[in-house]
């Protein structure tokens, strides 16, 4: 089976396209813009790439660059213009190649009978799980929890801040558990709110406007597999009650359809809040959160595992170098200053880094060069609100935002939280539960 990802702005082509290689026995993910596309993309790896040329936010081209390992995926362009092949010639390398619409099943069969020529990233030496880097005591601790779960049936809610990795950790809990089924992967903030339903279970053909064919929603997808529903907090609350249902009899309806149809699948989700604030801000009902959370997993930051920034380094520069053909490297004083950062946008920050450090490498030396400042845009936005010193506030507000800032930062770990603030781990209970009765 094969991991393919689908790129076409033609609705139609795309679901009768997806459905044939699904026919094939294909894991298929699917995107209708360049935007779309980069972020289905991000931090995964596929077998094989179809992509339209031209698309509604620019070239198909840019998807490439987005692409995890692109030296190792084959890639095939589609196109109703022959002449297509002339203009993108060798552009690529070898891996390349092409289809004019309209496409069959026996073309499509033809092209995914081609062998991939490279190995995969997954292959490169370090990963745990084939996913995961690092040999820290909290990555240690993590790697303990997935081979736990991976022997049952138990959903999983992965918590953590935003960049940890948390659609990796989750594709690691799905190879870790060999699953016969497929990974899918499914963004619940990126669902349109009128098909939030037929994205998740489906639709049949003539459901609603614009439901031209029938199609399979993300359970069906994952039958036998692991779904894996990230920013589940940002669903709609009077759309959960539906997810509930699915959860406890495992059977999904197609919107549109007279009959349920069983599924069995893991469903992981992930949320960027703790669990202090899902009690408080009321984005998840609770009896959705017990479904849900089986088996809790909190992925650490990047600040609290500092000891695997050399590791994360290499494997993100072996990734560059066998997408580019190159031999760049990193010197002691560049992997100082990384290792000394505390990369508020976690690994997804610090691969950003090493990318942007890699194109601007010494020419003549191959060594990676960093920017004078390593800090975001989004990072200093951060530290000028996280202050918490403004004029009208009262030493004990300061005090309190201090308090539940480090407990949100290490995801509310009171000894830790003491440890760091200097007080006893008495005091704390007693400040907390002041606020609490406030």
């Amino acid at each position: 089976m094969a991991k393919i990802l689908l790129v076409d702005d033609d609705q139609s082509f795309l679901e009768a396209t997806s459905e044939l290689l699904g026919m094939l026995g294909h894991s298929v993910s699917t995107a209708e813009s360049v935007a779309q596309a980069r972020e289905v993309a991000s931090g995964r790896v596929f077998d094989h790439v179809i992509l339209d040329l031209i698309l509604p936010d620019g070239s198909g081209l840019h998807v490439l660059d987005e692409l995890e390992a692109r030296a190792a995926t084959n890639v095939t362009l589609v196109t109703g213009h022959p002449s297509v092949k002339s203009i993108v010639k060798d552009l690529y390398g070898p891996n390349i190649s092409y289809l004019i619409k309209p496409i069959d099943l026996q073309q499509l069969q033809s092209l995914l009978d081609r062998p991939v020529a490279v190995e995969p990233v997954e292959n490169l030496p370090g990963l745990h799980f084939g996913h995961l880097v690092g040999e820290s005591a909290p990555m240690q601790k993590l790697y303990e929890m997935i081979d736990r779960v991976a022997g049952t049936q138990a959903n999983v809610m992965l918590m953590g801040e935003s960049g940890v990795g948390k659609e990796v950790v989750a594709a690691a809990i799905h190879q870790a558990s060999k699953p016969a089924g497929a990974f899918v992967p499914a963004n619940c903030g990126a669902f349109a709110r009128d098909l939030i339903a037929s994205e998740l279970f489906g639709h049949e053909k003539g459901a609603f406007t614009g439901a031209a064919q029938r199609k399979a929603g993300v359970f069906e997808l994952a039958n036998n597999g692991t779904l894996f529903l990230d920013e589940i907090t940002e669903m709609p609350i009077d759309q959960q009650p539906n997810l509930l249902r699915v959860l406890e009899t495992q059977k999904v309806t197609r919107l549109g359809a007279t009959s349920a149809i069983d599924v069995n699948c893991r469903v992981v989700s992930a949320t960027n809040r703790t669990e202090t604030q899902l009690a408080e801000q009321g984005c998840l009902r609770e009896d959705l959160y017990f479904r849900l959370a089986v088996f809790p997993i909190h992925i650490p930051p990047l600040r609290q595992r500092s000891e695997d920034i050399p590791l994360l380094v290499d494997y993100f520069l072996a990734d560059f170098n066998r997408q580019y053909k190159s031999e760049v490297g990193v010197d002691a004083a560049t992997l100082d200053r990384l290792t000394s950062y505390d990369w508020p946008g976690n690994v997804r920050e610090l691969r950003h880094a090493v990318h942007r450090a890699f194109i601007m490498a010494d020419r003549n030396t191959r060594l990676l060069v960093l920017p004078d400042d390593l800090s975001s845009p989004f990072s200093k936005t951060g530290e000028t609100r996280s202050a918490g010193i403004s004029v009208g506030k009262t030493v004990e507000d300061v005090e309190r935002e201090l308090i539940e800032t480090t407990l949100e930062h290490l995801d509310g770990d009171k000894k830790r939280a003491a440890e760091m603030l200097g007080i006893s781990l008495k005091t704390l209970y007693n400040r907390l539960n002041s606020y609490a009765e406030q």
